[in-house]
């Protein structure tokens, strides 16, 4: 049988090398010992290449175990992985937990609590501190880029100070024409600074740098004394642990003389010095395969020519095998867009298309439900993946709140979602009558000067403000105001949240949540619809999500499950990645006919659809402000050159902006460079049809000096 089994697959690998072009044998019989870049633009069969490269490889050497690598979350699995087999137990986290270690490594700092701001070393009036949550947020992107870009503490300050010390030394010409001509207006006040104004926001350019410098060490250090760890902050270790232990560097190398990297345009410093520490400098036995055009991260700190660099051999790829039809319409308003794609994508479907090789992409899937609706209003089962929030999804909230009536039914934002919603169907004159005073409230026998809260939430504390609508509908001291149904349902509704109480106590979470979506979520469409289908996946989302949360903290309760539901509901790092949902997304390879996510055409932000194909692509809203999205400096920035570019001139300043971020985006063209990524990110977006392609925009073209229209560009 085995005898058989190999035979069929020489065979068949003997087919497919036949039908690889000139380039591609290149590529596959290239030898193995050097360092090799497979070059190619989307769609000219890299990913078959490299496939077959491997296959070939494993037909003449069995016994050899290859490293299978892709930038990002596979090579930190790896990364953590080497690291939990040596002892360093570490646990991988996403960057919205990451956020929550940054934040309390800032803390003392919000509250002024360091030794440098008593003794006078640091002044507190630094750009962007005035609003704790923005610097949070600023600061903490920043560590993600050093990370990525291989950058440690100690090197930031250096650069930081080296950066002010050689632009404040000597300034740039702030009154050349050109640069005043490429200034607004408006910052013209900026590039008036005296040597003094200079030297004042050299000075809180410093402090901030040290500041920043200090939040990062601190940040690295919660790292390493808890063990809790993002898959870049693993990357670092792991390659630190490397350097440390040649040994263990050359075992490794021994047990996987090659490895095979896809996207490597998308590599990072760090998981680039993590390859080095296996495989030498030059990355010996190294095939690496990408377009470093096709680089589209917005998130990462990245250099995409950086690994290519290291190839000692280098074949390019050039023949295309997608040559999709493209057809560009602009529609009068987004309403009527929708519209339009869901009709077009109901005719696909009419023609025999599989709704899994459906795919509407764009920029972000944040704001997308219009367009979600528009299918499913053609009973269209749709798929949303990419950076969607699944706890801001409306069906996650309604059942959120659901539980959270349960655990506390005095958090009223929560009861009147519900009490609102279609399975209650309440008033808002009824919801007016339950949030009232009865008319004769029975008075205490005895009356205490502070009475204690009913539930962990103390702040504003009044029993007769806070906690009235609760009373009114767990004991029903307003029922007889209302209407006879009303009445009704606020009676069914407490009668439930009893029963769910005791499966709260006595059943698992699992359980819990099960039942009270089932006996209190308001069902959306028929049986089996896409409405249904939906929500169905909405829900199970969920509830993976917050059973995969129990499973990480044996000793957590149903309220840390809810208060980790709300502080990914209000963080903007949350993602849907397609990868981590077993049995619904398809695999991520170039040519690949999946089934995995049978019956639901998908809607994808670019980054999502990174490395897969579909037979019919829609690529929507493509309008400035949407894709591309408009520019928009953080509150400062960072370069290995200039070091630190503050944005705000904080204190005693007359202008908004420092001089040198005035400078900086004009010497650098930072919008310029940022808007040929968002073009990259689009050309890639074309690339994913096999069949046809279908760009919209809704609305008019704009005529704008900066944001280009990507839609007209390609007429």
């Amino acid at each position: 049988m085995r005898v058989e089994t190999l035979s069929r697959n020489a065979a068949l690998r003997k087919l497919i090398l036949l039908e690889l072009t000139a380039e591609q044998r290149g590529a596959v019989d290239a030898p193995y010992d050097e360092c090799l870049a497979i070059l190619g633009a989307p769609g000219t069969g890299k990913s078959t290449a490299l496939h077959e490269r491997i296959a070939r490889l494993r037909q003449f050497h069995p016994d050899v175990e290859p490293l299978l690598l892709n930038p990002g979350r596979n090579l930190e699995e790896y990364a953590t992985a080497l690291l939990a087999s040596h002892g360093e137990g570490p646990v991988l986290v996403d960057d919205v937990e990451a956020e929550l270690v940054f934040a309390e490594a800032c803390s003392p700092l919000f509250a002024l609590q360091w030794e440098e701001f008593a003794q006078n070393q640091l002044d507190p009036e630094v750009p962007a501190l005035r609003s704790p949550e923005r610097f949070l947020q600023s600061a903490f992107r920043l560590i993600r880029r050093l990370r990525d870009a291989d950058v440690g503490p100690v090197l930031f300050l250096s650069r930081a100070l080296t950066g002010a010390t050689e632009f404040y030394a000597r300034p740039p010409n702030l009154a050349d024409p050109a640069l005043l001509s490429a200034t607004k207006h408006s910052y013209h006040d900026s590039l008036a600074a005296s040597s003094q104004e200079l030297l004042r926001q050299h000075r809180r350019e410093i402090d901030l740098a040290k500041i920043l410098t200090k939040l990062y060490e601190r940040y690295a250090e919660l790292v390493r004394s808890t063990g809790r760890m993002t898959g870049r902050d693993a990357v670092i270790a792991a390659a630190d642990l490397l350097g440390k232990d040649a040994p263990l560097a050359t075992d490794l190398h021994k047990r996987h003389p090659f490895a095979f990297v896809d996207d490597a345009q998308e590599l990072t410093n760090g998981e680039l010095r993590l390859l080095s520490a296996i495989y030498g400098e030059r990355l010996d036995g190294v095939t690496l395969c990408g377009d470093p055009s096709s680089a589209i991260s917005t998130l990462r700190m990245i250099n995409p020519q950086a690994a290519f660099a290291l190839a000692r051999s280098k074949v390019e790829l050039h023949e295309q095998h997608r040559t999709p039809q493209r057809e560009l319409r602009r529609l009068p308003t987004v309403r009527g867009e929708a519209e339009f794609i869901a009709d077009r994508v109901g005719a696909w479907l009419a023609e025999g298309f599989q709704p899994q090789r459906i795919a509407v992409l764009f920029r972000s899937v944040r704001c997308v439900a219009g367009y979600e609706a528009a299918l499913l209003d053609r009973n269209i089962p749709v798929l949303v993946a990419g950076d969607v929030n699944v706890f801001g999804d409306r069906r996650a909230l309604d059942a959120l709140a659901l539980l959270w009536n349960v655990y506390d039914p005095f958090r009223h934002d929560w009861l009147l979602r519900t009490l609102g919603s279609r399975a209650w169907g309440l008033s808002d004159a009824s919801l007016a009558i339950l949030c009232s005073e009865p008319p004769d409230p029975q008075r205490q026998l005895f009356a205490f000067d502070e009475e204690p809260p009913p539930t962990a939430r103390a702040s504003r504390w009044n029993a007769k403000r806070d906690l009235r609508l609760g009373w009114n509908v767990i004991r029903g001291d307003r029922d007889d105001a209302l209407s006879a149904d009303a009445a009704e349902r606020v009676g069914r509704f407490r009668r439930l949240r009893e029963g769910w109480l005791t499966t709260m106590h006595e059943a698992p979470f699992d359980t819990f949540a099960r039942t009270v979506w089932r006996e209190g979520l308001a069902r959306e469409g028929e049986p089996h619809s896409a409405r249904a289908r939906a929500q169905q996946l909405a829900l199970r989302r969920l509830l993976d999500r917050l059973n995969d949360f129990l499973a990480r903290n044996p000793d957590a309760i149903t309220a840390d499950a809810l208060g980790y539901a709300e502080q990914r509901m209000n963080s903007d790092l949350e993602t849907c990645d397609p990868s981590t949902f077993d049995g619904v997304y398809p695999e991520r390879s170039e040519g690949a006919r999946d089934d995995g996510a049978s019956g639901f055409v998908q809607i994808l932000s670019v980054e999502a659809a990174r490395g897969r194909e579909f037979d019919q692509v829609v690529v929507a809203n493509v309008r400035p402000g949407a894709f591309p999205r408009y520019y928009s400096p953080e509150a400062f920035l960072f370069s290995p050159r200039y070091g630190m570019i503050p944005k705000e001139n904080a204190g005693d300043a007359r202008s908004s902006r420092t001089a040198k971020f005035t400078y900086y985006m004009f010497r650098s063209k930072a919008p310029q460079h940022y808007y040929e990524r968002e073009r990259r990110a689009f050309e890639y977006a074309l690339c994913r049809g096999r069949t046809s392609v279908l760009v919209t925009a809704p609305g008019v073209p704009i005529r704008s000096a900066t944001a280009p229209e990507f839609l007209e560009e390609l007429r």
